[in-house]
């Protein structure tokens, strides 16, 4: 989990500023993550010819810079806005974002289970050997307790970080579908099939919602929902398969065809 974050940024860390003073020489900005200030000077603001600083950064703006280098003994932390990529300064607004959040939901947790948010996260500690907090808390809306309790998060922790998740974060799911064509010539036929559509919607898959919808007979539709169009494949051609195989078995046949 990077909520703990250590007390001095390292160079070529990406950090959050709030810019506090602009001068003639450049600027003071306050590192929202860390209770430190760092100076940009004038040269590390834009590569292009300056004539007004304030242009490019003014009192109270947010912006993302990256750490040249650090003093320790000195207290003084350099800092470039002008070496900041448009990818890297979404990214960690993204990221940053997430984490603000993540410590909000934290604190939920903390309400729920009447732990401090410093007890909270000590008895969940080992999330940080696996997801990053956030990601934890997209996982257990997802999936439920079970999957942090699975790798060592206690129970009833686990369960609150399910319940507020749950209540809190909306996960943006992805959808696929496809086309099964089943025939099973046979009295009993109708109930094969229905057997086959229970026993893959009964796999033990997490992280994803299977459907099943009559089209018009021999034809269903298969429906996968899940966090990403990778796993949602997987999943769809494994459940396919799955069914196939049954029918299979029963002395039926069956084809699938992924729905464009």
């Amino acid at each position: 989990m990077a909520e703990r974050k250590p007390q001095w940024p390292e160079a070529g860390d990406l950090v959050i500023a709030t810019i506090e003073t602009v001068t003639d020489y450049g600027a003071y900005a306050k590192l929202d993550e860390y209770e430190k200030r760092g100076l940009l000077h004038v040269s590390e603001i834009s590569s292009s010819w300056i004539r007004n600083i304030r242009d490019f950064v003014r009192e109270g703006q947010k912006v993302v810079l990256k750490v040249l280098r650090v003093d320790h003994e000195k207290g003084h932390i350099d800092l470039s806005l002008r070496r900041v990529t448009k990818r890297e300064r979404i990214e960690k607004i993204m990221s940053w974002k997430k984490e603000r959040k993540a410590e909000a939901l934290l604190r939920g947790v903390a309400e729920k289970t009447c732990f401090t948010p410093d007890e909270v996260y000590q008895k969940a500690q080992v999330i940080e050997q696996k997801y990053d907090l956030y990601e934890a808390f997209e996982k257990a809306a997802v999936e439920g307790p079970d999957a942090l309790t699975e790798i060592g998060v206690p129970e009833n922790i686990a369960q609150a970080f399910s319940e507020v998740a749950q209540e809190r974060i909306h996960v943006k799911m992805v959808k696929v579908k496809g086309v099964l064509e089943i025939r099973v010539v046979k009295p009993n036929g109708v109930k094969v099939i229905k057997e086959a559509f229970q026993k893959a919607k009964g796999e033990k898959i997490k992280d994803a919602k299977i459907t099943f919808y009559v089209i018009a007979a021999p034809k269903y539709s298969v429906e996968v929902q899940a966090e990403n169009y990778k796993r949602a494949e997987d999943v769809i051609h494994k459940t396919a398969d799955n069914v196939i195989t049954a029918i299979t078995k029963a002395g039926g046949e069956g084809t699938f065809r992924r729905d464009k």
